[in-house]
């Protein structure tokens, strides 16, 4: 084995690289017209091309630590396209002053950029520390939101109980690297994951997947989740909602090939699953704050990805890697609109949305197309990814965890379509209309299509999903 490395291999990291170079330097000049960041979203935009030109490319670098294939050109396209979508929603947030908008979006492109790096990981070392790269800037970002209170209290508990996932995972590490004696995924793969045989590795490999789960709000590491949504800005959380979830789903999808339906880590995943989705559905019912009942639902929705890892079959891979994608989708258009209407960057409430389709009819069609979606309801992108997750896990030995995923969808109707009733049925408070930047309305439209077409063609995205997980399973 040598190092062996392609920078053909690598164009979206060393593009995302080139961007993090840029805002870096932009960040240590003083003139004020060097750091102008208008031009970032076209920039990012180029990265989806480059992702996508790069989705036919394999091979494997730095001791076969690093491998290109394709889930991770299928998971770095869609880092690139949550990237672009996040650098849009947020050039104009107004928590956020002026002068730091090139700190900002630095440590929004390394945060992305790790996550690239994640996708492409197949060791765990280098798994860990293209988490950590992936996690450090947030640290940094989510405090970031004017003279807001919560937003520092926001900061610190996504600090603390970071760092907590981090400590615990590294300490799983040491089981595995004890009993399996290496650290590479492929030699994994071959070894043995019950408790019979392997109990201390049966712990760490639990332990080391917390720090995913932490990632994930999964129960009952999701503590942090509705209160740093909540806590910090609008167009952070935004970000913090979607990309890093990507990075947890890809890595999971990748140790998901180490078990096997019936084994106990297997089984745990199933358990904890159930009760995500089951406790966030519960916990959304009762919010009035938008972006807590956000928070509450990405509990409920870490749960619906289980459904995939369990089913232990390249289905089952497929239809976690489209439901994650999927899932970024459908909460960027849904923040996109909170985004739009806290023109002075407050948390927006239940009551705020009231009579929104008088007042910004677009607006308000954007966000029953995420709010359907969010629900699972066709002919959305979140109906087919659903029904793709149901049926993996299927026959796989998990029929009861399908049941609690189709009650747990019916209840999450209620909260979701509780935003569109508000948007349709309530009563105008307030009869100004809230002043839209140019192109809002443009850019919501064309999520809202994506999502609608994404629901309504699926296949090529799923079978490049399905091929891919074809290829993971051993």
């Amino acid at each position: 084995m040598d190092v062996n490395i392609n920078l053909e291999l690598l164009l979206p990291e060393c593009y995302q690289a080139a961007i993090v170079v840029v805002l870096f330097i932009q960040c240590i000049v003083s003139s004020p017209r060097a750091r102008n960041v208008t031009w970032l979203p076209v920039v990012a935009a180029v990265g989806i091309l480059i992702a996508a030109l790069s989705l036919g490319m394999r091979g494997e670098m730095f001791w076969q630590s690093y491998q290109i294939d394709r889930l991770s050109q299928f998971f770095k396209l869609a880092v690139a396209l949550g990237f672009a979508i996040a650098v849009l929603n947020a050039r104009n947030q107004v928590t956020l002053e002026s002068e730091k908008q090139p700190d900002y979006f630095f440590l929004l492109a390394v945060s992305a950029w790790g996550l690239m790096f994640l996708a492409s990981s197949v060791e765990l070392i280098i798994i860990f520390l293209a988490l950590e790269i992936s996690s450090y800037s947030l640290y940094a970002l989510v405090p970031l939101r004017g003279n807001e209170p919560r937003a520092a209290e926001a900061g610190v508990k996504y600090i603390l109980f970071g760092a907590m996932a981090t400590a615990i995972a590294l300490y799983g590490f040491s089981f595995i690297l004890a009993t399996q004696h290496s650290s590479y995924l492929s030699v994994l793969a071959t070894k043995a994951w019950n408790w019979h045989m392997s109990p201390l590795a049966v712990c760490g490999l639990t332990l080391f997947l917390i720090s995913l789960f932490y990632k994930l709000a999964l129960f009952p590491f999701h503590f942090w989740c509705p209160d740093v949504y909540a806590g910090t800005s609008n167009e952070t959380a935004a970000y913090v909602a979607t990309l890093p979830k990507l990075g947890a789903v890809v890595v999971l999808v990748r140790l998901a090939t180490l078990l096997k339906p019936g084994l106990e880590v297997t089984t745990i995943l199933a358990v904890l699953g159930a009760i995500s989705m089951t406790f966030g559905n519960l916990a959304a019912l009762t919010q009035q704050d938008v972006k807590r009942l956000l928070g509450y639902s990405s509990v409920a929705h870490a749960g619906y990805v289980m459904l995939g890892l369990v089913a232990g079959t390249a289905e089952g891979l497929a239809a976690a890697s489209f439901y994650s994608l999927v899932y970024l989708l459908m909460n960027l258009t849904i923040f996109w609109v909170v985004c739009r209407l806290a023109t002075d960057g407050r948390n927006i409430m239940m009551n705020d949305l009231n009579g929104l389709y008088k007042k910004a009819p677009g607006l308000a069609f954007v966000l029953a197309v995420a709010a359907f979606a969010l629900v699972g309801l066709p002919p959305t992108a979140g109906f087919v990814g659903k029904l793709f997750l149901l049926t993996s896990a299927w026959n796989r030995g998990y029929d009861w965890l399908v049941i609690v995923a189709a009650v747990n969808t019916a209840i999450s109707i209620y909260y979701y379509l509780s935003l569109v009733r508000h948007a349709y049925t309530g009563e105008i408070e307030h009869e100004e209309t809230p002043p839209l930047a140019s192109g809002s309305l443009l850019w919501g439209g064309v999520l809202a299509a994506m999502v609608l077409l994404l629901g309504a063609v699926p296949g090529p995205i799923f079978n490049w999903a399905y091929q891919a997980g074809l290829q993971l399973m051993p």
